[in-house]
């Protein structure tokens, strides 16, 4: 990717039909459904993908199946965030031969890293990575957050294009777009997409929103609003997006984000709602309460 990545970039879920088998017809109308969405990206194997509870082999199997269906209509970026270094470059080098367009790591997670380790540690995984890196600042799950300093010092490797932020800490990503600055085509996208409006105006590039795999023309109207300074269009579309956040207000635990967009597209007739363990699926009662959020949104009748 020759140019910053800008828009939407929806970090899909992984359709699942039981431990290790892929909902392969609904992973097919799910990529349909993002793309008819109109989005500018699009991103697997992030937390909203399940991907640390996948095998490897599914993995792979994802990376394939993905890429060969967009072929090439929008940039295609992997998630490789792994506690193995080894495990993550075999990852990226097969969505490299797959097509995608760049990789995504977060910090390694179990072992705690100080921020000089995690400078050498990026350094050297992106040594040896095929593809361009976005970096991914993820401190509820990884518990290291990239501090502007080391997001600084890493400016200056070149094959890292830019970071996506979910920590959802407003001064945290002022910090980050000042530090972006000094390398203006770095791309700085934001997860939570309460903040996405609020990140482009302040002059972020877009978000990777976890509800643009049920709406994503919500999200890209929300998009080209916030770039263009359409206020009236803000005005009209932020509701929306505040009524879609319900979905995943019904369960009572983390866990309910996921639960909550799968509980979504299945209600839709897109895809399956199978967990990858430990986790199961919503139940009766939570699935029709994620019934009656979509009802409010328009999208089922």
């Amino acid at each position: 990717m020759k140019a910053p990545l800008s828009g939407i970039v929806p970090p899909m879920i992984t359709p699942l039909l039981g431990r290790d088998e892929l909902d392969i017809a609904g992973l097919e109308r799910l990529v349909e459904h993002i793309l008819k969405g109109g989005v500018h990206g699009l991103f697997i194997l992030g937390t909203s993908g399940e991907a640390p509870s996948l095998s490897y082999r599914l993995r792979r199997e994802l990376i394939d199946r993905v890429s060969r269906q967009v072929n090439g209509r929008v940039p295609l970026l992997v998630g490789v965030t792994d506690t193995s270094f080894v495990e993550a470059v075999n990852l990226s080098r097969h969505a490299a031969g797959a097509g995608a367009h760049a990789v995504v790591t977060a910090a390694p997670f179990y072992f705690p890293l100080g921020q000089p380790e995690l400078i050498e540690g990026i350094t050297a995984l992106t040594d040896a990575l095929p593809l361009p890196v976005f970096l991914y600042n993820m401190p509820q799950m990884t518990k290291v957050v990239f501090e502007t300093e080391t997001l600084r010092h890493l400016l200056q490797v070149e094959r890292i294009i830019g970071v996506k932020d979910s920590s959802g800490d407003r001064a945290y990503f002022a910090r980050l777009l000042a530090v972006a600055k000094e390398r203006p085509e770095w791309s700085v996208l934001v997860g939570p997409e309460h903040l996405m409006v609020e990140a482009v105006r302040n002059g972020g590039q877009g978000g990777v929103n976890g509800g643009a795999n049920v709406w994503p023309q919500l999200l890209v109207q929300l998009y080209q609003a916030a770039s263009s300074g359409d206020a009236a269009a803000l005005d009209r579309l932020q509701p929306q997006l505040a009524t879609l956040d319900g979905i995943y207000r019904v369960g009572r635990h983390a866990s309910a984000v996921i639960k909550g967009m799968k509980c979504s597209l299945s209600l839709l007739g897109i895809c399956s709602d199978f967990m990858a363990e430990p986790f199961v699926r919503f139940r009766e009662p939570e699935r029709q309460q994620v019934q009656a959020v979509l009802r409010k949104c328009g999208l089922l009748s």
